[in-house]
């Protein structure tokens, strides 16, 4: 099967459905902030409060979706980010960001959250490739580290915390912002950062006995369960191989350290493609234990989107890679993007194919650009 079968579909949906409706219905022009959900007929859902992680993920895509020159949503990316800057940025007078806002455009949470200042350096990335502001981006970089750091290696999740629990996920996306800043900058300080980070991965977030990627560790990066009761999310080892590539792609670590990466990164992809998905329809399963016993059998997005995204990766060195995202991306558009959506999503079913919940979350659209890019350029 040729990658030129879906294309045609990706880019139809992209251009004119998905980013159309997110940067019109999805956007409040009053204000200059994207709504975080919408109902199935696209009516903006009204929030108590708006998260900073959903604000610069939709500022990153369009910045990218204008870069690839498929929809030009550059002034919203501009004015959005703009506004971020005056409404979440040190508006308490403390540094780093505050979580959210309320209607009124007050801090609703001011506390500092490790994962929405990852997105917020994400979104400064793509804004410096567009040739667009970095005016916070080195600053927030030095507040990650002063709010942040932890006595033990990696970073706190929250401060103040909002529990005992290290999380790996925001340390994922602080790999993947300080590569797209290198990228982007070519300052040595970003690779620097991401190197502490995917170092951080083999040291502690994967497990040895497993191999795999755990979710959840407590205060001293000790798993947080019993051996073979861990969550593992299997989206999430396709998005750690895929990011452990783009640091070898842009880091050139010498052989030995190639070798551990290239390593670590092949058996989150193996045992995720094996154990991690539904063998009947390929979908990619919400959890399991680092064993492998699925306990989630619901499908979410985002892993879709991952695991095509891994697969076009591989498609460079590994015969029917290619082929088998194809599939996917084609089984994603029909099952969780049906026409009547109009370019929105349904972001989770259960194991028989219904939805799980009754809107749509702005925050999937990251995930989905990232894979559906991937057919077309």
């Amino acid at each position: 099967m040729n990658i030129a079968v879906s294309a045609p579909d990706w880019r139809d949906w992209l251009a004119s459905k998905a980013l159309p409706l997110w940067t019109t219905s999805g956007f409040d022009p009053r204000r200059n902030l994207f709504h975080e959900r919408l109902a199935w007929d696209g009516a903006p859902i009204r929030m108590d409060a708006l998260r900073l992680m959903v604000q610069a993920r939709q500022v990153a895509t369009c910045y990218r979706a204008s870069l690839d020159g498929l929809y030009d949503a550059t002034s919203k990316a501009e004015a959005c980010l703009e506004t971020m800057e005056r409404l979440y940025h040190r508006r308490d007078g403390a540094p780093g960001w505050v979580f959210s806002i309320g209607p009124d455009d007050r801090p609703a949470d001011c506390r500092r959250d490790l994962y929405a200042h990852a997105f917020v350096l994400y979104a400064y990335a793509w804004s410096i490739h567009a040739g667009g502001p970095a005016r916070l981006a080195r600053e927030t970089a030095d507040e990650v580290r002063t709010i942040f750091a932890a006595h033990n290696d990696g970073f706190l999740d929250a401060v103040p915390p909002v529990d005992s629990l290290r999380r790996q996920n925001p340390h994922m996306h602080l790999l993947e912002a300080y590569l797209a800043l290198f990228e982007a900058t070519q300052d040595e300080f970003y690779l620097a950062e991401a190197r502490e980070m995917a170092e951080l991965a083999l040291r502690h977030l994967i497990e040895p006995r497993s191999g795999l990627l755990l979710e959840f560790f407590d205060a001293d990066w000790k798993p947080s369960a019993e051996p073979g009761c861990n969550r593992v999310e299997p989206g999430h080892l396709f998005e750690w191989s895929w990011l452990l590539g783009e640091y070898l792609r842009l880091a050139s670590p010498d052989a030995t350290g190639t070798r551990r990466f290239r390593d670590a990164a092949e058996h989150l992809y193996q045992v995720g493609a094996a154990k991690g998905r539904d063998r009947a329809t390929g979908l990619v399963f919400d959890a399991m234990t680092e064993d492998g016993d699925v306990f989630e059998h619901s499908t979410r997005l985002w892993p879709q989107t991952e695991l095509i995204r891994l697969l076009c990766q591989r498609a460079k060195q590994h015969d029917g890679a290619l082929d088998e995202a194809v599939r996917l991306g084609e089984r994603v558009l029909s099952g969780y993007a049906p026409d009547r959506l109009n370019g929105g999503w349904v972001d989770r079913l259960d194991a028989s194919g219904a939805a799980l919940v009754d809107y749509m979350p702005a925050s999937s659209l990251y995930h989905i650009y990232n894979a559906g890019r991937e057919f077309i350029l």
